[in-house]
């Protein structure tokens, strides 16, 4: 299907309201192994992400687990679906027990050739309102890839890092990330679909838990810092129950590089922006 007959879904918007419910900031802080915070206090970095639920009812779930394609989100028929990377910028952080509103509009559609085949790149914006302010901003780049093997190995090498942290994730991390997010993507907790129709070795962990755990490492390397814009991207998919590592290191005053390492080779990494 070309771009052009998807033209139909750029502009596309939603809107999902949430309260910041403080009792599943409870299961998100417990999933992380982070101190759950208390009603009021503001929510750590990406933790949105568990927010703003979309409530799809089964019978309108696609073969791969999530929202059947062709409403909100363009179709890509016969395809994988993958997180690639995004853009967020914070101003002030949401606050639990809160309403907030979370406007999501397609932006982008584009076809690109790859390695490995065709790949359609749809970018949708988010932007959070709370008590009338901004204070999430961001772009999400989501990649449709035509079914082929997937690139599992790392080429290239992880640079020294000021900071690391092991990870280790388990079947019950990702599960448990999943059920936060309300994420019914099978590639993460079905290990038949993920390994028989997908072509993966095992449960794929997902990307915005790297995410969330590259920038929980800079804040407890960092703990007065605060955030301001993170810019991130997949360079290959991690595979439970292989551990992993994220470090990072200050390249700049205000400035970080931030990355997921196996083996010591790269395999995400974004570019921070904090204030000191």
């Amino acid at each position: 299907m070309s771009t052009t007959d998807l033209s139909a879904w750029l502009g596309k918007s939603q809107t999902v309201v949430d309260r910041m419910d403080p009792g599943h900031a409870a299961r998100i802080a417990v999933t992380l192994g982070r101190p759950i915070p208390e009603l009021g206090a503001v929510l750590p970095a990406l933790w949105h992400w568990a927010f703003f639920l979309e409530t799809v009812p089964i019978a309108q779930t696609g073969a791969d687990g999530h929202p059947a394609r062709g409403s909100f989100l363009p179709p890509a028929d016969n395809r994988n679906r993958m997180w690639a990377g995004g853009r967020v910028n914070f101003d002030g952080g949401l606050v639990v027990g809160t309403e907030a509103h979370k406007t999501s509009t397609v932006l982008a559609i584009k076809e690109k050739a790859g390695r490995t085949g065709s790949l359609l790149f749809v970018t949708v914006k988010h932007d959070i309102v709370q008590n009338g302010k901004l204070v999430v901003s961001e772009e999400q780049d989501i990649v449709y890839r035509e079914p082929s093997p997937p690139k599992l190995q790392g080429t290239e090498p992880a640079p020294v890092s000021q900071w690391k942290q092991p990870v280790d994730p388990s079947a019950v991390l990702l599960f448990r990330y999943s059920a936060v997010t309300f994420n019914s993507h099978r590639i993460h907790y079905d290990y038949p679909y993920v390994t028989e129709k997908e072509g993966y070795p095992g449960l794929v962990i997902h990307g915005p838990l790297i995410a969330t755990l590259m920038c929980q490492a800079f804040v407890q390397a960092h703990p007065s810092a605060t955030l301001k814009h993170l810019s991130y991207r997949g360079l290959r998919p991690l595979i439970s129950p292989t551990a992993f590592e994220v470090a990072g290191s200050v390249t700049a005053p205000g400035e970080a590089k931030l990355w997921a390492e196996q083996e010591g080779t790269l395999a995400h990494q974004a570019e921070l922006r904090f204030e000191a």
